[in-house]
């Protein structure tokens, strides 16, 4: 298809429901941290059968377990999993590959970094990439570009990595598989359906990371948070069964976190899936009450600033109580945010350039 889609075809395309599956690290390896290729043969059958309803996109961690036996001594460091990852990825790529030719699907690789999403031309030319993947029965296969990607501007891990694809490609489903089968109650009962993400919810989740995986539940949960408050709807679950991913999609496995309405334009979508950057502006009260009507954010509301960002960017906006309500694209730079009183009748940030979470 030379020239790329014509939009009545993207239309087209964009009719299926976007589902983005998330893998992480200790879903898909055995107890050695090698790959598991039982799991992707599994996957590789039951997805086959979801294209004629989903456009799918596969986020996988596994790059690093995937290339780490060739590092040697290996003991983790940053370099060593940069190395790692060049290595991994496309062994890991390969396996996909495999599995997936038996149902006639081809496997890309997307190597993604921060920057595709926070330029806005950018992220369009993902974008319609992806509807060139689906129109040629082509799987997106997702990760970070780990060899290049500079350490502050990583993403924090795969979780946010999957949100923000699911975001900014209007998914209405984000699959997200863990290990523990699902969000687990103080009990260590799954909880089937979540309607909102309070104080009860969050108290269920201790900060924990795996030996093997970047993220953890709190990951997972702030994140979801973040989703669902855009209109996605979130499923925790596992790989267990002979339909894991379906059952999980029926209701009948893992946790269904219910998406909430959105109302949001496409380029307040793609605010927020550039959301999660190296700078935030915490807001006192009185700024995020006014922010709660829709007024723009005045820099005498800013209480304090974390991180360097310039005029034009986006950043995180966080409440007293350290919860981030949104995100803003900012008309001061930090270093002007932390000026004396000659700056504080300037807005930081305008209505229009503000999502709330």
């Amino acid at each position: 298809m030379s020239g790329g889609l014509p939009q009545s075809q993207k239309d087209f395309f964009m009719q299926k429901q976007g589902l983005v599956i998330k893998l992480g690290s200790t879903i898909i390896t055995n107890g050695k941290g090698d790959i598991d290729e039982t799991i992707i043969q599994k996957l590789a059958k039951e997805v086959a059968g979801l294209t004629s309803t989903f456009n799918v996109v596969l986020v996988s961690s596994g790059a690093v377990a995937s290339g780490k036996a060739f590092i040697r001594n290996y003991k983790g460091t940053l370099t060593e999993k940069k190395a790692a990852a060049a290595v991994g990825n496309p062994l890991l790529i390969q396996l996909y590959h495999h599995y997936f030719s038996e149902y006639g699907i081809t496997i890309a690789q997307a190597l993604c970094e921060r920057h595709h999403f926070s330029t806005r031309s950018q992220f369009l030319q993902l974008k319609d990439t992806f509807l060139e993947f689906w129109a040629n029965n082509i799987i997106p296969v997702v990760n970070e570009n780990d060899t290049v990607s500079n350490v502050e501007l990583k993403f924090s891990d795969n979780d946010e990595l999957a949100t923000l694809i699911a975001i900014g490609l209007h998914a209405e489903t984000l699959l997200i598989c863990t290990s523990a089968g699902g969000f687990l109650n103080a009990e260590k009962k799954v909880i089937p359906v979540v309607d909102k993400i309070d104080h009860e919810i969050a108290s269920f989740v201790h900060a924990e990371k795996s030996s093997i995986g970047l993220g953890g539940m709190l990951s997972k949960l702030t994140f979801t948070r973040l989703a669902t408050s855009l209109g996605i709807k979130v499923i925790i679950s596992g790989l267990s069964g002979e339909r894991p991913l379906s059952e999980a999609l029926e209701g009948t496995k893992g946790t269904i976190f219910k998406a909430r309405k959105s109302d949001l334009k496409a380029r307040q979508k793609w605010l927020a899936s550039g959301s999660i950057t190296i700078g935030s502006i915490y807001v006192d009260e009185g700024a995020e009450k006014a922010l709660c009507t829709r007024k723009s954010l005045l820099a005498v509301g800013v209480a304090k600033v974390k991180g360097k960002f310039l005029a034009g960017e986006v950043v995180q906006l966080v409440n007293l109580k350290e919860t981030i309500i949104g995100v803003a694209k900012v008309r001061l730079s930090a270093e002007e945010l932390k000026e004396p009183v000659s700056m504080k009748g300037s807005i930081a940030a305008h209505a229009d350039d503000i999502v709330l979470f």
